[in-house]
């Protein structure tokens, strides 16, 4: 019942900043807890961050915690994932996930992905 479609990503120079945005459809979106996932070439995809329905909720991993924020617009049906003081570690697909339960950083407990977008930061 959801769809999601990440949009956003690039190229950035350490140091640099980009936004990336998870524009949803579907009824219910407002109801379900969303996260932003990542995967390097040659590694498992991890968690990033995640945010709950009503968006008073949050929760980072510890590599991004204190540069990365995410938050949501229900009347928009977006979510956002803003990062800060990007490192060249941070490049990655970058997936946003909705989940129908509370959020979790097990990405195979979510109902819905999007198809990625590409993250790369230079040195």
């Amino acid at each position: 019942q959801v769809q999601l479609e990440e949009s956003g990503g690039g190229l950035v120079q350490a140091g640099g900043s980009l936004r990336l945005s998870c524009a949803a459809s579907g009824r219910t979106f407002s109801t379900y807890d969303m996260a932003w996932f990542r995967q390097a070439p040659g590694k498992e995809r991890e968690f990033v961050a995640a945010i709950n329905w009503s968006g008073g909720s949050r929760y980072y991993a510890d590599s991004v915690k204190g540069r990365f924020t995410i938050y949501r617009d229900n009347a928009k049906i977006t979510v956002y994932l803003q990062m800060n003081s990007l490192k060249p570690e941070d490049t990655a697909v970058y997936y946003c996930a909705a989940t129908r339960r509370d959020y979790v950083v097990d990405p195979n407990e979510y109902d819905y992905w999007g198809q990625g977008t590409q993250v790369t930061v230079s040195s």
